[in-house]
């Protein structure tokens, strides 16, 4: 039976029963505005709080820095936060966040439109064979016992250059193909590419130019990608529904994670991710963002909108176009396609790195990528909200530097004042003298502000899953337990992901390239010698700047005391949250657990069982695939500068269809 939550998640998507204008311009702008004005009053309160501060003896040149960092900081906050309030409003009230209509139990998303076929598509690139296999396996049996098969065709595109690599995906692929019959077999194809040009967007273009006619849409899967039948027909149906949505994005739930770091992720996003999606669906409307994976792209619209040139200069705004899934959602708004953020669809999840060193690489190459996006800022005709997605992505990162400019510049503040003696008589004929004027409440008042704003989301989100899903993560004891766990933990890393995000935006900055690997996704504990060999810069330096504070002026060090704690104990902390053992600990305790613990969906035990019987198959040769046959339909480049206007499908009759726009290609 399935639970309140389960039901209300797979309500209303955008009935085809409504017009091509189911929102009005005037009422998508007015939540535009009315969230903007939300954030903005609150970060100029933060920021007149702070100025009140610092007025007490005058500015100086610091204060100022400081003032204006800060209150950069609150903007950032502030708009997670009233992302979260309305989620959680939208929640609680059972409201769709897109059409604000009442979620039915049923779902509303209309009959399957036979006459088009789709594709579903998994790039990969020197990934795990067995977890790619099995997941692909899992996903084309949900498909087939839905009774759609029929309609679908299934690419693995391969970009993988190892050589062990390349001839284990060649044997498993036929074991595959042997396992699932010949009838599947005929809707199955996999393809590797030679050279990775242009990595992933290389590849998915590829597959678009030579197969992409023969298909309406495609869904996009990562490497560990894991989506239900009901969410994938689900995002067909939406988009068959919605003749203007050119791409419509799941919000995907980490599984599998068995490490105390990996499991924390995982309940952090099964339980916060629902409230932050109904938020930003809200507000984004139309104008949402796409997150490279999961998500359903209507083919000829990406086709005419979406191929990226590289980019003139050097690192980190020119080359190739790193994270690609921002600007290709910014690119098809632009030619005046939707975009869509599907919060409430439940069935889709991905893995996520098990421990903090894995997880801080993949951040790397998300920093060079999202700070190349502040470069792209003047690209004719972009929507501001496809902007704002650009702003706020780089300074997902860009946060961490600016929170330790902030701690310096406030230290050096603070030790400068330690180091003078007061002077109550500042003129010569002063009769009485100038007292210090105390602003401590001021300052408890401004820090439980922040705080408030910091944390007050997760507790929105926790009373709301008290409501509605408390038997999802075991109950409401182990609920409750969890969270705290998990906020207390979220304090403690913190410092360690700041000092990390902050040197990955400097190293960005000075044109240091990264590499893009496949990353680690299987649950493993860090050594204690690769912990120290990744944390001794930090410790070293939260050491000096605490013995420094606590010299000079011992109540800065006090404040300072959370910050210095997490950097110095960096090596336990990353050894320790890695570790297999308390991960399994803990789920046996009730902590951590997760909704797809407690009911295990049928393509997570498909994947599982996969997995375990994949070495007690026989062996198989190395031969290659045959594909289908090819119908080459060139994939124009696009000029992110000056370019000729195209055509805007609310201009045209038939939106299904848009023209290929004239771009410059030199």
């Amino acid at each position: 039976m399935k639970s309140n939550n389960q039901q209300h998640q797979q309500g209303v998507h955008m009935s085809p029963t409504s017009n091509e204008h189911f929102i009005k311009a005037s009422a998508k702008s007015a939540r535009k505005y009315a969230y903007a004005l939300c954030v903005l009053v609150t970060a100029i309160a933060g920021g007149w709080a702070m100025t009140d501060i610092f007025s007490v003896d005058g500015y100086t040149v610091i204060e100022i820095v400081l003032l204006f960092l800060f209150t950069l900081t609150f903007v950032w906050i502030s708009a997670a936060f009233w992302s979260a309030i309305i989620g959680f409003v939208l929640l609680m009230l059972r409201r769709d966040p897109v059409t604000l209509k009442q979620a039915l139990v049923k779902n509303q998303s209309g009959e399957l439109d036979t006459r088009h076929r789709q594709a579903i598509i998994m790039p990969v690139y020197n990934e795990d064979t067995n977890r790619i296999m099995s997941g692909f396996e899992a996903c084309i049996k949900e498909i087939e016992k839905s009774g759609n098969l029929a309609h679908f065709d299934f690419y693995m595109l391969s970009d993988t250059q190892q050589k062990p690599l390349i001839e284990a995906e060649l044997v498993a692929w036929n074991k595959l193909i042997a396992r699932m019959g010949n009838d599947v077999a005929a809707h199955m194809f996999y393809r590797r590419r030679e050279k990775n040009v242009n990595r992933k967007v290389g590849n998915v273009s590829d597959f678009c130019e030579r197969w992409g006619a023969n298909y309406q849409s495609m869904i996009v899967l990562d490497a560990d990608s894991l989506m239900t039948a009901d969410s994938m027909l689900t995002l067909v149906k939406t988009l068959q529904s919605n003749p203007k949505a050119g791409l419509i994005q799941t919000v995907p739930i980490p599984i599998r994670q068995n490490t105390l770091f990996g499991r924390f992720l995982q309940f952090a996003s099964s339980l916060y991710c629902p409230t932050l999606a109904a938020g930003q669906a809200f507000w984004q409307t139309d104008t949402a963002n796409y997150w490279g994976h999961n998500a359903i792209i209507r083919i000829d619209a990406f086709m005419a909108s979406c191929g990226l040139p590289h980019l003139p200069g050097d690192v980190p705004f020119g080359g190739e176009i790193l994270s690609h899934d921002f600007v290709e959602a910014a690119l098809l708004r632009r030619a005046g396609w939707h975009v869509y953020l599907l919060a409430d669809l439940e069935g889709s999840y991905e893995e996520v790195p098990s421990n903090i060193i894995d997880y801080a690489t993949r951040d790397r190459r998300w920093v060079q990528g999202n700070l190349q996006h502040l470069g792209l800022l003047k690209t004719d005709d972009l929507h501001n909200v496809s902007k704002l997605h650009f702003v706020l992505g780089a300074f997902a990162y860009v946060s961490s530097l600016v929170w330790f400019v902030l701690l310096l510049l406030s230290t050096i503040d603070a030790t400068v004042r330690a180091a003078s003696e007061d002077v109550f008589f500042t003129a010569t004929h002063q009769l009485f003298p100038a007292w210090p004027v105390d602003k401590s409440d001021s300052i408890f008042a401004l820090l439980f502000a922040t705080a408030l704003l910091l944390i007050g989301p997760k507790f929105l989100s926790l009373i709301h899953a008290l409501v509605y899903r408390r038997y999802e993560f075991g109950g409401a004891f182990k609920l409750i337990i969890s969270t705290l766990i998990e906020i207390v933990v979220a304090i403690v890393i913190a410092p360690l992901m700041m000092a990390y995000h902050a040197y990955f935006v400097l190293n960005a900055l000075a044109g240091k390239n990264v590499s893009w690997n496949a990353q680690s996704r299987e649950g493993r504990t860090v050594p204690w010698s690769e912990a120290l060999k990744r944390t001794w810069a930090a410790t070293t330096l939260a050491v000096l700047w605490g013995a420094l504070t606590w010299y000079l002026t011992p109540l800065l060090f006090w404040w300072l005391a959370p910050v210095l704690i997490g950097l110095i104990l960096g090596a336990p902390i990353i050894h320790y949250s890695s570790s297999l053992r308390m991960g399994i600990a803990a789920r046996k305790h009730g902590i951590f657990i997760c909704p797809c613990e407690v009911i295990e969906q049928p393509v997570m035990k498909t994947l599982r069982l996969s997995l375990n019987n994949l070495d007690k198959q026989s062996r198989f040769n190395k031969s290659v695939p045959a594909l289908p046959a090819e119908k080459w339909t060139e994939m124009p480049i696009q000029c992110l500068r000056n370019r000729d206007k195209q055509t805007n499908p609310d201009n045209q009759q038939n939106s299904s269809k848009i023209n290929p726009v004239l771009v410059d290609n030199k």
